[in-house]
């Protein structure tokens, strides 16, 4: 009887440190966002001036997210422009900027803004009236 009690106590310690470790990772994710232009003003668009689709991946390296664009290759999102955000949770807050997209390398930022409740936005520098694309999401 002390042997089974010893196997069972044993075995659902393993299952509960098991189930800790596991929870304590988290799978990378990449939330989608857009960048709308207005050109000459227009908050509508323009079929000349489509949406800029970005994306925020999280969840490769604790408290770090990095801004990069939504198509093949990780192309899409705006270059050179500057990314503000806000950690929600600690009250973090910082500016980065995009990189050129130069060399056939897409723009990206990472960005190091701690675990918690995130809000991004990222915005042109480009001159010319465009409405900032704004996101928030949990940076684990």
């Amino acid at each position: 009887m002390k042997l089974v009690r010893r196997l069972a106590i044993s075995a659902g310690t393993a299952v509960a440190l098991f189930l800790t470790s596991a929870g304590a990772v988290a799978a990378a994710a990449t939330i989608p966002f857009q960048i709308d232009p207005a050109p000459y003003g227009n908050p509508n668009g323009s079929f000349d001036a489509p949406s800029v689709r970005c994306v925020a991946e999280v969840g490769n390296q604790p408290g770090t997210m990095t801004i990069t664009g939504g198509k093949a290759g990780r192309w899409g999102c705006l270059l050179s422009a500057e990314v503000r955000w806000m950690n929600l949770s600690t009250g973090a807050s910082g500016v980065t900027q995009l990189s050129d997209g130069l060399n056939g390398i897409p723009a990206a930022a990472a960005v190091h803004t701690g675990t918690g409740q995130v809000a991004v936005a990222v915005l042109s520098t480009a001159g010319g009236v465009i409405t900032p694309g704004a996101a928030t999401f949990w940076v684990p």
